[in-house]
């Protein structure tokens, strides 16, 4: 018993049939017409665009500690969220940065690699004090009390651990397009939507692709407050740690190559997608990303930290600490917004019995 092959419409995703009076293969949905040659391509293009994506890394990111170096850094931890905290010696008693709660002195530092490099903080605390009291004041509905700059409870300047992929990629990209127009008669409004297959394939260099490596710090929050400017970045250093604290991470390079192959996959496919143009609506249908020369560095890039408090709440805040770039979650107040709503639905009955009013006049 032999089986029929089904070939699928690339424009539409429907069935196609072999139309005897054209000697072609329509589609019964969209109407859209093909030889059976090129019906056979399409497919072995489509196999090879849905190959297996080839993502390998040379994982050798960090630096040994040399003898002596280490010596006058500490390690903080919070009862509370288990967050690990590097400082100098000097570092007095001091408060978790995430959750606010009072951290305790461990013992000395050891178990983690030297940074390769470092951005320094270029904005210091009453920076990051006046953008977040901006911030809060452009905002409608926030509370009075949220605003006040005494509720701002702590504001620490962390350097946060990321890993920094570097590659080079070529990729195969597959898109459906689309183009519409639209026109009327005296009867009836028509809308003609066409549909179109379209391929990109080319070469993409990356370098510096950040993926944070904190569990403890949000990954939306801190790819909120990018991009930071990696020209900045210098030698690592254990000066550049005075007078500020250090993340311990805690999700090494290779534990972070699925983010960074998620974030490379997703920009290659943005970056072919610009070069699609006159079309109505442009959607990724598959792609192919194989990569080379995989490097990772690992870095410490600046990050301050302002924990808020407002009716019992804690709210947390991250500012770029090189270029001011300040992300967060605000709340609203429900006074204000409840009222707003009924004005608005006030002003919105209105309008409508106005309407009604001059229709029956």
């Amino acid at each position: 018993m032999s089986v029929l092959q089904e070939y699928k419409c690339p424009c539409c995703g429907g069935a196609v049939e072999f139309d005897s009076s054209i000697q072609k293969m329509k589609c019964p949905y969209c109407d859209s017409e093909f030889s059976i040659e090129a019906l056979k391509n399409q497919e072995n293009d489509s196999a090879g665009a849905n190959a297996q994506d080839e993502m390998n890394w040379d994982c050798s990111a960090g630096q040994q500690w040399s003898d002596g170096e280490t010596d006058g850094m500490k390690v903080y931890t919070c009862k509370s969220c288990g967050g690990e905290i590097v400082a100098d010696e000097t570092t007095g008693a001091t408060h978790c940065p995430y959750c606010g709660n009072p951290v305790v002195m461990t013992g000395q530092f050891s178990g983690m690699l030297k940074p390769d490099c470092v951005i320094p903080f270029k904005l210091d605390k009453k920076a990051a004090k006046a953008a977040l009291l901006k911030h809060v004041s452009s905002k409608r509905f926030v509370p009075k009390i949220f605003k006040d700059s005494n509720h701002i409870d702590e504001i620490k300047g962390v350097y946060v651990p990321f890993w920094l992929f570097d590659t080079d990629s070529f990729a195969d990209v597959d898109f459906t397009a689309t183009r519409t127009r639209s026109w009327s008669d005296s009867s009836y409004d028509y809308l003609e939507t066409s549909y179109f297959k379209v391929k990109r394939s080319g070469n993409v260099s990356f370098l510096n692709v950040p993926v944070d490596g904190s569990t403890k710090m949000p990954d939306d929050l801190m790819e909120s407050i990018e991009p930071f400017n990696l020209n900045e970045a210098v030698d690592f250093q254990t000066a550049y740690l005075s007078g500020y604290l250090a993340d311990k991470y805690d999700v090494d390079d290779r534990q972070s190559i699925e983010r960074a192959n998620e974030r490379i996959k997703k920009s290659t496919e943005q970056a072919f997608a610009k070069t699609v143009q006159g079309y109505s609506s442009v959607l990724v249908n598959s792609s192919y990303v194989r990569l080379s020369n995989g490097r990772v560095k690992y870095a410490l890039l600046p990050v301050w930290i302002l924990n808020t408090s407002c009716n019992g709440k804690n709210y947390v805040f991250a500012m770029n600490g090189q270029t001011g770039k300040l992300v967060g979650d605000i709340p609203g107040d429900k006074g204000r917004i409840n009222l707003a709503r009924v004005l608005f639905a006030l002003g919105y009955t209105a309008l409508a019995m106005l309407i009604m009013f001059f229709l029956n006049t």
